[in-house]
C-alpha cells in the first residue's frame, strides 16, 4: 500500500538537522568517521534496509548505543516518520539515507558494514518480479560487497513465498544460513526479538513470522 503524502515533508526533514545524509556517496569508506559525536571509529556499523516508520531502528539504537546504524528507506514519507522518532529521542547513533538498495555499493565501501537487517521487505509475489526481491542474487551481490568478513543478513518476514525464495537464493549464491526459524515468536530467539510495525500487525492477525541469519560467502 502506497503511503499518503505528508504535509511539509521537506521542511520537517530539515528540522531534524543532519540525521538525513543528502550526499551518501561522499561518506563511502568513512561512515564511522561521520558519527564523530559518538566516537564511531572502532564501532560496529549496521544497516536496516527498508526502515519504514522507524520502530525497529529506534529500539535497536536505544538497546545498542555503542553500535552505529544507517537506516535506508526508499519512501521519503515513511522515512520522515522514522527520522522524527530518532530526533525526538535525541539519539546520535542513527543516520538515514533515502535511496534504492541496489545503489548501496555506491555509498558504502567494500567490507565497511558489519550487519544488514531486512525486515518485512516487499515480497514481490509475481514470478516476473522475482528480481526485485531484496534477496534476489543481484542484491546479494551488492550486500556481499559492502559486508565485511563474517558479515551477515538478519531477515524477518511473514511471507512464506518470500522466505522460501530467499533461502533458495542464499543457497544458490553460497551464503550460509543459520537460525532458520518458521515461527519466531514461539522460538528461543523470541525473547531478544525487537518488533517492527508490520510484525505487530501481522502477528496480531495470527500469522507466523519467519526468520534467518545468512552469512556472506
Amino acid at each position: 500500500m502506497r503511503m499518503r503524502k505528508k504535509k511539509h515533508t521537506e521542511k520537517r526533514l530539515a528540522a531534524c538537522g543532519a540525521l538525513v545524509v543528502t550526499g551518501p556517496a561522499e561518506n563511502k569508506g568513512r561512515w564511522r568517521e561521520v558519527f564523530s559525536e559518538v566516537g564511531g571509529t572502532e564501532k560496529r556499523l549496521e544497516l536496516e534496509i527498508g526502515c519504514g516508520k522507524g520502530a525497529f531502528i529506534l529500539a535497536m539504537a536505544k538497546r545498542y548505543p555503542e553500535t552505529l546504524f544507517v537506516a535506508v528507506e526508499y519512501c521519503r514519507e515513511a522515512m520522515l516518520l522514522a527520522v522524527e522518532k530518532i530526533a525526538a529521542e535525541g539519539l546520535k547513533n542513527v543516520l538515514f539515507v533515502n535511496c534504492d538498495a541496489a545503489l548501496l555499493a555506491e555509498y558504502f565501501a567494500e567490507g565497511e558494514v558489519d550487519k544488514i537487517y531486512l525486515n518485512f521487505s516487499d515480497p514481490w509475489p509475481k514470478s516476473r518480479h522475482a528480481k526485485r526481491r531484496l534477496t534476489a542474487p543481484s542484491f546479494l551481490e551488492v550486500y556481499g560487497r559492502i559486508l565485511g568478513e563474517g558479515g551477515c543478513i538478519r531477515q524477518k518476514t511473514d511471507n512464506v513465498l518470500l522466505f522460501e525464495s530467499s533461502l533458495e537464493s542464499y543457497a544458490a549464491c553460497g551464503w550460509r544460513c543459520e537460525d532458520v526459524c518458521r515461527d519466531l515468536h514461539a522460538s528461543p530467539w523470541a525473547e531478544d526479538n525487537i518488533l517492527t510495525e508490520y510484525e505487530i500487525t501481522f502477528s496480531g492477525k495470527g500469522l507466523t513470522i519467519n526468520a534467518v541469519t545468512a552469512y556472506k560467502p
